[in-house]
């Protein structure tokens, strides 16, 4: 029997040995806005097979993401320590491939009118 999803088009961004990590931190941000590092940390720690992660761990996932223009930073918070830590925010593109991963493009293909059919070949055609 194929996995839950295994329809749905598989990204780069969620394959690996970071994808789990990468979706949580994805689902997180999109379900609270933009958050501090210790607080993706807390949330992210309460999901089965996360719960060990550390806090360098996710600082660096963070900061690749962010590399891969999917995350970027909004502000600063003080820390309790006296310290300053980012605050990171999903852009477009990580929303659009969260979206993406998430869409059976099969049935997208099958159920779709002609008018969504074109838009989505304008905008995926080459320059």
């Amino acid at each position: 029997m194929p996995r839950a999803g295994a329809d749905a088009a598989r990204l780069s961004v969620f394959k690996g040995r970071e994808a789990r990590l990468n979706k949580a931190i994805f689902h997180i941000l999109a379900l609270k806005g933009p958050q501090p590092v210790s607080i993706l940390l807390r949330e992210i720690r309460k999901r089965r097979g996360l719960t060990n992660t550390r806090y360098n761990v996710l600082r660096r996932r963070l900061e690749a993401l962010e590399k891969q223009d999917y995350l970027m930073k909004v502000g600063t918070v003080k820390t309790h320590v006296g310290s300053y830590a980012p605050i990171y925010q999903l852009t477009p593109r990580a929303e659009l491939a969260s979206t993406l991963s998430k869409t059976n493009l099969d049935r997208f293909i099958k159920d779709a009118d002609y008018a969504q059919i074109i838009k989505m070949l304008e905008t995926l055609k080459p320059s």
